[in-house]
Parts: structure tokens; sequence; C-alpha cells
């Protein structure tokens, strides 16, 4: 059980930027670049470069070029169908709209040159958390059958010829040289892993202005009202600066199932964004990708009742994006 003093730990973390901070006009395009023409329906397909707030710069894949896409309260997001599950809530498809995110967009250009979106549709395997997971847990499942495949053979073919003793050590050998590969693709797929769960946060476009740390009692993915609390200031403070983003990462500590934990994570995540939403109208397209990464990233050791309750947490940030405010 948490004690008190844990409970109570929070970060608040305001970077003590003021207006400075904020962001400027964003360009619509490069210059001399084409533009979406006013009034008129347009299409495009290709990867997000970056946010600010509801601006969307996209790389168009048959130009080449950059567009910058509005996304208003009435714009559709369509997940299409994905290989593997998205641990995003479903309705939070919006929030998925992230950097190197390939997105189709048909809308109607304004004055600005800029794509209004009526419809945003996107196949999220990119951001499919649990896709690196999942790869390793089936890669390392197959070996494992294999070697135990290996080993059985070995053991027949040693009773049939009544040579059990030579044979079943070479089989036995090279049991163990396939559990080894198991063992090498799992560390490949660790740094997949690794890929999957980098942050928009963690890219040098985007700067954090304010962080809060919520915390979470064990199994459990209800917030308090210190939690509230915390997360009232942080509103307060995103609302007051432009093209505000807000950053929801959602963790648990290493004492359950990979698969509970990314359950729990994914919960607790959705439990801020939903607060944030509900409680004090922020807009989810405002929130990135509020997504849960397990026992990944731990705060502090796993090893102790202090450590395992810094680790069940949810850290929330509020983003600023510099790439757009610069220009192209």
């Amino acid at each position: 059980m948490m004690n008190q003093t844990v409970k109570q730990v929070v970060r608040f973390v305001l970077a003590g930027l003021c207006a400075s901070v904020v962001l400027g006009p964003v360009r619509s395009a490069s210059p001399g670049a084409p533009q979406i023409t006013s009034d008129q329906k347009a299409k495009i397909k290709g990867a997000i470069v970056s946010r600010s707030g509801d601006l969307v710069k996209v790389k168009d894949k048959t130009t080449g070029t950059n567009v910058i896409v509005v996304i208003t309260d009435t714009t559709k997001i369509e997940r299409k169908k994905s290989k593997y599950t998205f641990f995003v809530h479903k309705d939070m498809d919006v929030t998925a709209m992230l950097p190197d995110l390939g997105i189709e967009v048909e809308g109607i250009g304004n004055a600005k040159g800029q794509l209004v979106a009526r419809t945003i549709s996107f196949v999220p395997d990119t951001f499919a958390i649990e896709v690196a997971e999942e790869q390793q847990i089936t890669a390392n499942q197959a070996a494992a059958a294999k070697a135990q495949s290996t080993a059985n053979q070995g053991v027949q073919e040693a009773q049939a010829a009544q040579t059990s003793a030579n044979k079943a050590q070479a089989s036995a050998n090279k049991a163990g040289s396939e559990a080894k590969a198991a063992g090498d693709v799992a560390v490949i797929d660790a740094a997949a892993i690794n890929m999957v769960n980098k942050r928009v946060s963690d890219l040098d476009d985007y700067k954090m202005i304010a962080e809060a740390g919520i915390y979470f009692p064990s199994d459990k993915a209800e917030l308090d009202d210190a939690a509230k609390a915390d997360l009232d200031r942080l509103a307060d403070y995103a609302k007051g600066t432009d093209g505000y983003m807000i950053e929801v990462a959602g963790y648990a500590s290493s004492t359950g199932t990979k698969q509970l934990n990314q359950k729990l994570s994914s919960d607790r995540a959705a439990a801020v964004a939903h607060y944030l939403m509900e409680k004090k109208n922020i807009p989810m397209r405002r929130i990135l990708a509020p997504a849960g990464y397990g026992a990944t990233h731990p705060d502090a050791t796993n090893s102790d009742p202090q450590g395992r309750a810094l680790n069940r947490r949810v850290d929330v940030k509020v983003l600023v994006n510099k790439g757009l405010a610069e220009g192209d």
C-alpha cells in the first residue's frame, strides 16, 4: 500500500517560460510552395512532419511539398483496419496524429492556403505500442517450439538407434543453439520496442513548458482528488498557451504480467485524457496519443514499495512545437 508521503509526491514543473515561449504565427507552406486553393476541395496523402495545436504539417506523398492541415471540431478521424491491436481507445483516434504517421486527408482550402480537414484516415500500425512486443513474444515462442521439437526428435532418434548418449547430447546442443538464437531475436526486438516507444517529447522539435506526474494505487486506474487538482492546474496553464499540445504517457510497476501492465498503463492514460476533456474542456485533438507503455521507463526501482509507487504513474506534459513556429 502506498504510504501517505509517497502518495502526495507530484511533479509540477513550470519552466519559467511566459509569452516568449508560445508559438508565433504559423506559415501555411514553404516559401514558393503551391498552396491549397481557397474554397476548393482537395485530397492529400502523406506523412505527418510535425504538430502545433490544431495545425498539422503533412509532407504530400505525390508532390513532396508540405501542406498545413487544420483539424477542427467537425473533422472526422477514421482508423483503418490494422494488423495489430491498437491500445489507444477508439474514441481517441484523433490523438494518434503524431509525426511520421501516414494519413489521408480530404477537405477544403482556406484563405491561408491551408487544408481544412473534413476527414482524416490512418492505419495505426506505426504507433501500436505492443507491436514490437508481440513480435518478440511470437519469435520467442517459435524458437522455443523449434528447440523443443529438435530435442524431442533427438530423443526419439537416440532410442531408435540405441545410441542415446551421443545423439541426445547432440540434440541438446542444437536445442541450446536454438534457445540462444531466440535470445538474439529478443535483443533485436528490444531495439524495435525502443523505437516504437519513442515519445513526441523526446523529439528536438518540441519544447516542454509544464509537467505533472499523476500517481495511482496498485492495480487501479482511477484518479484521486490530488491527481485531479494537479490536472486542473496543468490544464489551466496549457489553455493560456498558444498552440499547446498535451502528451499523456501511462506506466505501471513491474509486478504484473506484461499484458496486464500494458492494459493497466493504457487505462491510466485514458483516465487522464478523459478527465482533461470532460472536466477541463481540453479538445481531444490537443492530446497526443494517450498510450500505455507498461513497465517501461521506470522512475524508480521496482524492488521496494516506494519505488513501485512512483512507477505507477502517468506523465503529463504541455508541449509547444518549435518547428512550425519558425517556418519550414
